[in-house]
């Protein structure tokens, strides 16, 4: 039976690139889109794998939908990509910010525990939890947090819940810190 993967997020810079590749290793793979939104699906479509993936429509911030949707698909891997990623936005839509980024990841990881618990998940995090903190002019996972936004704030507190998650309830999580990076389809 083919492995499953959730992908939060799916249709911005990153997404498409890791359901090309999931596909390419014969997963079955699940894209959650932002519920009452325009979807663009232009990524995937440059990618040519929009007719491969099962999209759902679903909310980060409704912790409802994200239960039914991990004990409906009980998936192999979750890779949370999804994220209000606009540090400017941020300042202003903090509460929004807060739900999608924080909140959202928390929804995810306790859908998983209750009624996944075998489901490995990945957290994207982010250099924005660095802010200002650096040694030597350079950043890395020993580096102190020091997030300047609302943010990265919500990504700090997203990137201690997958560890919390890991040590508490022994479910595999990890997380990536990424930095700007670009792509054909960004």
């Amino acid at each position: 039976m083919a492995k499953t993967a959730l992908i939060t997020g799916i249709l911005g810079q990153d997404g498409p690139y890791l359901a090309k590749l999931l596909l390419e290793k014969g997963y079955k793979v699940y894209g959650l889109i932002r519920r009452y939104s325009n979807p663009n699906f232009s990524n995937l479509d440059f990618l040519g794998i929009t007719k491969n993936i099962e999209l759902i429509d679903g909310d980060m911030s409704d912790e409802s939908s994200l239960l039914h949707l991990i004990k409906r698909i009980m998936p192999d891997e979750v890779y949370n990509l999804a994220a209000q990623s606009f540090v400017g936005s941020s300042w202003q839509q903090a509460k929004l910010t807060t739900e999608i980024n924080a909140l959202g990841v928390l929804y995810l990881l306790n859908s998983i525990k209750l009624f996944s618990p075998t489901t490995k998940f990945y957290q994207a995090s982010t250099s924005e939890m660095f802010g200002t903190s650096h040694e030597n002019g350079s950043q890395d996972e020993n580096t102190i947090f020091h997030p300047r936004s609302p943010y990265g704030i919500s990504k700090v507190y997203a990137y201690w819940m997958t560890i919390n998650f890991r040590e508490s309830y022994d479910i595999f999580t990890c997380n990536g810190i990424l930095f700007n990076h670009e792509s054909p389809i960004r």
